[in-house]
């Protein structure tokens, strides 16, 4: 793993208090999405497909700010659409870092060389510069040739000013386990502070609906990737997520741990799903039918899902559960066998 100390004992201090609390259902990270606009019209996104007048409109500030504090996690994601098109992005992040959050700002890249004086580096701040593989695959995932070369030049010029840089990897049917392998080796080799994966989501409104993994399909895929992992390769995400993927632990989706918050309200039942939207992020948790959700629910739409905001929280939840979740999770953070 290669999350920093700080932000682990904030996190671990979090969960534990949950635990205390017998919290059962808590959020860990807010997903915060102030626009759907983007400069990108990927294959395999199903944010993008909203009618003109909504990609026109954005939160403010201020909303934005008051779904933080309504939330209360430790971690603030913000995708989109593309966040650094959002007007205010440098106010809001500004203002998030004064609240000590987490901040992951993922973004395309396409605009991160031009907007990056907006910026102050920070611990509390992360560029998650969308990386879905070498060129020509990333390339053909995004649908338009030049963007790899864009996003590495951006990842370029946050490293030397010393920001924190991850990359988020989406992956779908047909990636070449040995061509990611290479791919973990170059983005190591330009400097990023780790690498975050997941199999896309098959989502209805995307343009491409051929190519979205099912569950046996991700265990292969995801075993064959990550089967004897170089020491040098780190990743920003839990082992036991990863583990998960492979087919070696058996998790069960909690939705509610990266809660979605839009111009429409908190989303039901996740960021994936648009099944109603509450007008509170206290009426989200309570007036949603969570066991509605999830592989043991029977739910269609839940049957593959095998996706980072579903699962990435279980998956921290489960190392502070027992001492053997926590053992486990030590293990193989420090061995770095997976």
């Amino acid at each position: 793993m290669s999350v920093p100390v700080s932000q682990m004992y904030t996190v671990a201090s979090y969960v534990l208090q949950q635990k205390l609390r017998r919290r059962k259902r808590y959020p860990f990270v807010l997903m915060l999405e102030p626009l759907f606009r983007c400069n990108l019209a990927c294959a395999g996104c199903g944010k993008i497909q909203y009618p003109a007048q909504i990609l026109k409109k954005h939160l403010t500030v201020e909303q934005c700010l008051a779904a933080v504090a309504e939330c209360g996690a430790p971690i603030v994601s913000i995708p989109g659409g593309e966040p650094l098109m959002y007007p205010d992005i440098d106010k809001l992040v500004a203002e998030l870092v004064k609240l000590k959050k987490y901040i992951y700002l993922c973004t395309n890249a396409i605009l991160l060389k031009e907007k990056l004086h907006l910026f102050t580096p920070s611990k509390y701040l992360t560029f998650s510069v969308h990386m879905d593989g070498l060129r020509e695959e990333h390339d053909e995932a995004v649908c338009r040739d030049g963007v790899f070369d864009e996003a590495v030049e951006g990842i370029k010029a946050a490293l030397q000013r010393g920001f924190r840089v991850t990359t988020n990897t989406t992956l779908f049917d047909g990636a070449s386990p040995l061509r990611m392998r290479e791919f973990f080796d170059e983005m190591m080799d330009l400097g990023v502070e780790g690498m975050m994966l997941s199999p896309g989501y098959s989502y209805s409104k995307a343009p491409d609906q051929e190519h979205f993994l099912h569950e046996t399909r991700t265990n292969q895929l995801f075993s064959e990737m990550l089967s004897k992992p170089k020491r040098r390769w780190k990743f920003n995400q839990s082992p036991l997520f990863l583990r998960f993927l492979m087919g070696k632990k058996d998790f069960e989706c909690t939705p509610w741990g990266n809660p979605t918050f839009n111009m429409f309200g908190w989303q039901r039942p996740c960021y994936l799903l648009q099944e109603g939207y509450a007008a509170s992020f206290q009426e989200l948790m309570d007036g949603t039918k969570w066991e509605n959700y999830g592989k043991k629910s029977g739910n269609e739409k839940c049957r593959d899902c095998m996706v980072h905001c579903g699962y990435e929280a279980t998956a921290v939840d489960h190392t502070f559960s027992s001492l053997k979740g926590f053992a486990e999770t030590v293990s193989v953070t420090l061995s770095g066998k997976l």
